[in-house]
């Protein structure tokens, strides 16, 4: 499985970016697609997912603020970011977790910055 991230910028606090990760085969088949970010010197940290069936998680700081969506015509999967703040700043991932058994796969990052 290959994951194409795209949709990353520089925006200022209170504005909006979707990101994007095209994957190489169909997504139906995909347990549960995510993303996650890593700011400068802190560990990866998950912040949404959704899973084959439409469950979706969220890590609290960004609850109400992005939404997760999964296109499985088009095998890809997105997120809505909006009301950006500077803590948002990082590098994001898309992640694909296929079981059994598990394997995660990732794709190369998009950068976001947020300017405050």
């Amino acid at each position: 499985v290959q994951l194409q991230a795209s949709g990353g910028g520089l925006v200022q606090a209170g504005e909006s970016l979707r990101l994007s990760c095209a994957v190489s085969r169909g997504i139906f088949s995909i347990n549960r697609m995510g993303w996650y970010r890593q700011a400068p010197g802190k560990q990866r940290e998950l912040v949404a997912s959704i899973t084959s069936g439409g469950s979706t998680n969220y890590a609290d700081s960004v609850k109400g603020r992005f939404t997760i969506s999964r296109d499985n015509a088009k095998n890809s999967v997105y997120l809505q970011m909006v009301s950006l703040k500077p803590e948002d700043t990082a590098v994001y991932y898309c992640n694909a977790e296929v079981w059994p058994p598990l394997k995660n796969y990732w794709g190369q990052g998009t950068l976001v910055t947020v300017s405050s």
